[in-house]
Formats: C-alpha cells, structure tokens, sequence
C-alpha cells in the first residue's frame, strides 16, 4: 500500500458519519464476541466470581448479617451480589486492551478507514457477552437457592438491562486504565482498590440504617448502592425513582469524563 493511500486512510476517519461509526464499531464488536466463542475459558472469571460470591455471603454470613433470617437475606443480597459481579466484570476489558496495546493491533486500526472511536466502542459493546453471562449464571443460582422475583418478567429484564448499562458506563473507567497503563496487571490492581470501596462502602451487603452515621451519608450517594437499591425495587418491589435517578447521572458523568478520556490516551497510544 502507497503512503498517499495510507494517508488518505488517516484522514478519511474525520469525515465518517455517526451511522458509518455505530456500523464500525459493530463489526468490532462482532469480531470480540467471535474471540469469545471460540475461547470461552475467558468467561469462567464471570462463570466463578457470581457462584462463589453468592453462596459465600448466603451460607458463611447470612446468620450472622440477617439475624438468622436466610431468606430475607437472600432478597437483600442477590441483587446486591449481582451489582457487584457485573462491576467487577468491567476490570477484563481495561487488561484486555492493555494486552493488545503491546501488539501493535492499534496500530493497524489507525491505517484502516473507520472511526477513530470504533476500536474501542466495539471492544466495550463486545464485552456484553460477559455481563450476561455474569449475570445469567447469578440468576440461575439465586433461583436455586430459592430466590423469587416479585414483580414481573418486564421489571427483571428491566433490572438486567440496567445492570447491564452500569457495568457498560463505568468500563470506560477501566478503559481509559488500558490505554494509559500497558501493563494488564496494574490495570486490574488499580481498578480492584476503586470497586472494593464502593462494593464493601455500600448497602449491597447489609441495609443503610445499619451503617454509621457518617457510611449512610456516602451510601446515600455511593453509585454501587444507587443501582443496588434500584434493582432491589424492580425485582423486590419498591420505589426506584430517586434512585434511578441517580444512577443515571452517575453512569452519565462517567461517560462523559471517562470516553474523551480514554479516546485521547487511545490516540496517544496508537500514534
């Protein structure tokens, strides 16, 4: 390929539409859902973390947390267990790319016509598959262990799908992680010490007026109990208003910090 054509590739990005840019980034994402299928031993992380993560707070602690209320417990927990199995899912995607960094994959992206953006857009939509999983095998697990929906098929699928968009919006934190750190394990480290204290600061595991003054203020504000609280009342039944709320602006300002953010470490790092 002549330069002039290696050119013309560079400069054709800033011209594509935002129609071409969603096709681009789709194809991406199809090719890191094939990746997928054919190498599902990256899957047993969201495959294992839910299982042992359920039954360790059920069966370890759930005397001693609920009063020796279990079934209570479990409503409380489930949906809680499950914020935290799809935000700690978000971390594979930051040690993904960092991995390809070091391949020169970027590179080779920059010299075909597409979107500057749709490497990584496909590679968060890619990362789906993951969240599903995750979340699928926590659903079958918490109805064996007896848990029950008590609203409605619209309401659960409700709940995933907005699992689902939470774990999507807070990637690009460890998106941006990927493209500054090329070294996977520091990506995964650095985003671990983030989701530890807002999983363990948050009413995920026992109920805000069980908490410290001081806890209950930040809980009341903390993302991981705004989208726990939220997905309580779409599966338990309860209001979600207020904290939906909330959870939207929180998944909205990381968008909006992070995916400029992550973009121009991603041009920095392909240049």
């Amino acid at each position: 390929m002549s330069t002039q054509t290696l050119s013309a590739h560079a400069e054709l990005p800033s011209r594509i539409s935002l129609a071409q840019t969603a096709r681009h980034s789709l194809a991406l994402a199809g090719r890191g859902v094939t990746k997928f299928m054919k190498s599902p031993m990256q899957l047993v992380d969201v495959i294992l973390t839910p299982i042992i993560s359920l039954l360790m707070f059920i069966y370890l602690f759930g005397d001693a947390m609920s009063g020796g209320d279990t079934d209570g417990y479990l409503r409380l927990v489930t949906p809680g267990v499950m914020v935290m199995a799809v935000f700690q899912a978000s971390i594979g995607i930051g040690a993904s790319l960092s991995a390809d960094a070091s391949t020169g994959i970027f590179d080779r992206f920059r010299s075909l016509p597409i979107a500057r953006s749709s490497p990584l857009i496909g590679a968060v939509l890619a990362d789906i598959v993951r969240y599903v999983v995750c979340l699928g095998t926590l659903v079958v697990l918490a109805l064996v262990m007896g848990y029950r929906v008590e609203t409605g098929p619209l309401a659960a699928l409700a709940a995933l799908a907005l699992l689902v968009g939470f774990a999507l919006s807070f990637s690009w934190i460890s998106v941006y992680l990927g493209m500054l750190i090329k070294n996977p394990a520091s990506v995964q480290g650095l985003m671990t010490i983030l989701i530890l204290p807002l999983t363990f600061a948050s009413n995920v595991f026992i109920p805000r007026d069980g908490m410290a003054g001081w806890l209950q203020a930040w809980s009341d504000v903390n993302p991981v109990s705004l989208v726990a609280d939220t997905v309580r009342g779409l599966l338990n039944g309860g209001p979600v208003a207020g904290s939906l709320a909330g959870t939207f602006a929180w998944m909205a300002g990381v968008i909006v910090v992070f995916f400029p953010l992550a973009m121009r470490a991603y041009r920095k790092n392909a240049g």
